[in-house]
């Protein structure tokens, strides 16, 4: 199982999250493309940090809304969302390759994350602009691999995949370190007492997450969950230790299954 982070959220002169505190301990970097936070310089910045630690880049390309930080719906249509995806990513495959680097996946922020998991018409959209970013750069005639998608993994993971699979789309299936679940896998909403988990009931879940594969909701149901990547935050002290805590128990729980 990966650690993944959302970075690069700086802007001009607001600077927030901790990226440079975070980027050791991660695999993968989902890195803002100035549609919600980002800008050139911050690309290039993290994207630095990312090469010096080896770790994996992909792009989280969001709603044109960087007043709102991405995180207020768009009644956008399909063409719109397919678009302004492509247009996302293409800036960050495009600042990735000028320092040596390539993309590797997408994984969406904020309203259009979560508009993605509960309306099918966005599913399909954001699953469209990913599937069919080409792989083979028409200037250079370099081919790369075909760029995957992350999405949350829950109860409906079968019928994803089976979307995706349609689409020759490989997926990320990611869980959330530091979020309450409700019975059909989904988060507990923020504004809910008990959504956002404490460091220790955050270990609990990371650690049954890592050893057995499964999660417990909020009711006491024990979820089965197909995780490939965990999400967690570095914007703060407390979470730049979380994730070091993390890190470790992982790698205990790699050690001790081998």
């Amino acid at each position: 199982m990966l650690l993944n982070c959302d970075l690069g959220e700086s802007y001009g002169s607001w600077t927030l999250g901790q990226d440079a505190k975070a980027m050791p301990h991660i695999d993968q970097a989902n890195i803002a493309c100035g549609f919600h936070a980002g800008d050139p310089l911050v690309m290039q910045h993290t994207l630095a940090l990312a090469k010096q630690h080896k770790v994996m880049v992909g792009a989280h390309p969001a709603y044109p809304d960087i007043v709102g930080f991405g995180r207020r719906s768009m009644n956008c249509s399909e063409q719109e969302i397919i678009a302004f995806m492509h247009y996302q990513i293409a800036a960050m495959e495009g600042m990735a390759a000028c320092q040596g680097l390539t993309l590797g996946y997408v994984k969406p922020h904020g309203a259009l994350y979560n508009d993605m998991m509960s309306k099918a018409k966005v599913r399909q959209a954001v699953m469209h602009a990913v599937s069919s970013y080409p792989s083979r750069r028409p200037a250079s005639g370099v081919t790369q691999p075909p760029l995957k998608l992350m999405l949350q993994a829950n109860s409906q993971a079968q019928e994803h995949l089976k979307q995706a699979q349609d689409l020759s789309l490989e997926l990320y299936f990611e869980a959330f370190a530091d979020r309450c679940y409700e019975d059909d896998g989904s988060l507990m909403a923020r504004a809910k007492a008990g959504a956002v988990l404490g460091h220790d009931a955050m270990l609990k879940q990371v650690k049954q997450l890592a050893q057995e594969g499964t999660i417990t909701s909020a009711s006491g149901s024990i979820l089965r969950l197909k995780v490939d990547s965990l999400c967690v935050h570095g914007d703060n002290d407390a979470g730049i230790a979380a994730i070091t805590s993390i890190r470790h128990l992982m790698n205990q729980a790699s050690a001790d299954q081998t």
